[in-house]
Formats: C-alpha cells, structure tokens, sequence
C-alpha cells in the first residue's frame, strides 16, 4: 500500500505556506478548526505585519484578532500566537526550537503541531496524526488505535524513520482527494485491491470517481483505470 502511495502523491508536501520555522508554526496553530486554504488566505498579510516572535508577544490585540478573524476562533488564536511569541522571546531568544521536547514547552503546541514544523521546517522526520492520517491508517488496518500518540508510535514501528514525513504528507493528501470521511471514493482509489475496508464508499468507478478531488484527479483515475 504505501508503494502504491508514494506513486500516486510523489510531490505531496505541507499545504500550508510559509517561509521561516516561525511561519510555518505560526499557520499550524491557524489550522486548527479551519482549512489550510483559508489560513492561506489570511497568512501573507499576517506575516506582512508580524515578523518576528516579538512582534506577536507585543501584538495589539485587537488588530491582531481582525487579521485571525476568517479562520475562526480568532480571540483563542490570538491568545495563542500572543503566548506564543512571549515564549519565544523568553525562552528561546525569539527563534522556533528544532526538537520536539522544546517545541512541546510553547503555549498551544502539542505533538501533531510539533512534529509538523519538525519534518518540514527542520528536516527532522516526523508523523503528523492529523484527523485524515488517523482515520485512513485505521482504514487500512495498520493500527485499531484512536489516540494520536499511540497511533504514531504504532505506524513509526511500520515505516522507517526517514519516510515519516513523507508518509504524513502522502497519507494526508489521500485522505482529502479520496479517501472522504463520510464517503471515500473506494471505486476510484489506487489503494483499493490492497485495502480491507473496501466498500466503505462507491465501488462502481464512475460513481466514485465524481468524489475524487485535487490537482491529482486525472493522475489517480489513470492509475485505477491502469491497474
């Protein structure tokens, strides 16, 4: 399955953008209840205005909270960031930490956000369990276990070390372009003779392929049809 993975998503990457650890981490903390293309939306003025760790610890609070307001639960995020800059500052002469034991010690940053920022501002191989990640290794009987932390730990003893990221990034991508909550596209998915949930969504290939979404669509329907 995940050869088979690697072949359908080979450019798959973070979806937020960003240009600095802090950015990056900054944009991780909007995502939350929201999508990346709405934190995309509102991150290029943002990051304008805020540089620096100490620009969000010194922030003005309402304004700062005008420029969170399209993601959502704007006054927690901005608390938030504001927390988080003054951590920064504090503790880490304004700079995002490059391991996860001190990024797990900043307001708002637990191990999905952590290991986020790790793989793809740092390099540092990571597993992101985000809601896709957990719901589709559980699809596919890597692990039965619901809790993040666990369901890391079990996929980190599958896969080597060096492919996390890419893992988190492919297995992500799959769950948004195919493998749906509600009604994944089983008729239509290059994973389908291997997984054993199978019939969870459409089986018939003309049905399921409406629900596939993404830049990928054509490349994903050509390797179903292909196989």
């Amino acid at each position: 399955m995940k050869r088979c993975l690697d072949e359908a998503y080979p450019d798959a990457h973070c979806e937020l953008d960003f240009t600095t650890p802090l950015e990056l981490l900054v944009a991780v903390v909007l995502s939350a209840q929201t999508t990346d293309v709405r934190v995309n939306q509102v991150t290029p003025a943002l990051f304008a205005r805020y540089r620096t760790a100490a620009d969000y610890a010194g922030a003005d609070r309402t304004e700062l909270e005008e420029y969170l307001r399209p993601t959502g639960f704007y006054r927690a995020k901005a608390n938030s960031l504001m927390g988080l800059g003054a951590a920064l500052v504090e503790r880490f002469d304004g700079e995002v930490p490059g391991n996860q034991a001190d990024l797990v010690t900043l307001p708002g940053v637990g191990r999905k956000t952590a290991n986020v920022v790790l793989g793809d501002a740092f390099g540092v191989p990571g597993i992101t369990v985000d809601t896709h990640f957990g719901r589709l290794v559980r699809r596919w009987g890597w692990t039965t276990l619901e809790d993040p932390v666990k369901v890391e730990h079990a996929v980190g003893e599958l896969i080597p070390r060096k492919e996390w990221t890419m893992l988190s990034h492919r297995t992500i991508f799959h769950g948004r372009r195919v493998c749906h909550a509600r009604k994944p596209a089983c008729g239509a998915c290059p994973l389908a003779r291997d997984c054993p949930s199978y019939g969870t969504g459409p089986t018939e290939f003309e049905e399921a392929a409406k629900l596939v979404k993404g830049e990928e669509r054509e490349h994903l329907l050509a390797m179903v049809a292909n196989s």
